[in-house]
């Protein structure tokens, strides 16, 4: 089921609502192959159709849906060409900051991710998946702002919307929160040891649990997976 968001004035309305639908999208409220109405969207936000066409142009962007001219637009089913694409890049940018992170992280930074992996404990204990995909990605955005490079980060979350289903669906059996935690803290305990290649091993291995976990997500999710 959908969350019920809330439009505010804090930012461009567009934004808000492609933000909305990607949380949807990669929590799989919207499953994969739904048909995405701008008439039904923009009810549901009480705002015109202009900001919600908008929202599905960005989204197209991220591979999220497609937009077919005359049909409408719809969820795409995942690609694990795409999810393996993604990874890859991801990777590459995010070694880099890591590898910087382990010399530059100041004691506020890392109080920060001590913090951050405080949260990732208590979501898991209450078993809020949304929430722990939430701190996940805060955690791999604390260490980018460590060293003061935010848009590393932001070009990391531009390309990685399929991997985000993945992760979602991969929760549950596959890649539960306690084992992601403890590759959480592995890096943690690097950055603070100012160690860069425990850091860069920590994280490769974080990463790699993706092309493990892939497999067993579209053998239970078959339909939800294009086929190759």
């Amino acid at each position: 089921m959908s969350i019920a968001y809330t439009i505010t004035a804090s930012e461009p309305v567009n934004q808000q609502i492609y933000r909305f639908l990607r949380q949807d999208i990669v929590t799989c409220a919207i499953p994969p192959g739904a048909l995405l109405s701008e008439k039904e969207v923009s009810a549901r936000f009480s705002v015109s159709r202009q900001p919600v066409r908008e929202a599905f142009i960005k989204l197209a962007e991220a591979g999220l849906v497609q937009i077919l001219p005359q049909r409408g637009t719809f969820v795409r089913k995942i690609s694990a060409q795409r999810v393996a694409d993604g990874r890859f890049i991801r990777e590459a940018v995010e070694i880099a900051v890591v590898r910087r992170a382990a010399a530059e992280a100041g004691p506020q930074a890392l109080a920060l991710l001590e913090h951050n992996l405080q949260l990732q404990k208590m979501a898991a204990q209450r078993q809020d998946s949304q929430a722990f995909l939430l701190l996940d990605d805060e955690f791999h955005r604390l260490i980018a702002q460590s060293i003061n490079c935010e848009l590393a980060w932001e070009t990391v979350e531009n390309i990685k919307a399929t991997m985000d289903r993945v992760r979602f669906l991969t929760l549950s059996k596959v890649s539960p929160p306690e084992s992601l935690i403890h590759q959480h803290e592995e890096i943690f305990q690097a950055l603070r040891a100012k160690d860069a290649d425990a850091a860069e091993q920590a994280l490769r291995r974080h990463l790699q649990e993706m092309i493990f976990s892939i497999t067993p997500v579209a053998e239970q999710n078959g339909d939800w997976f294009e086929q190759s």
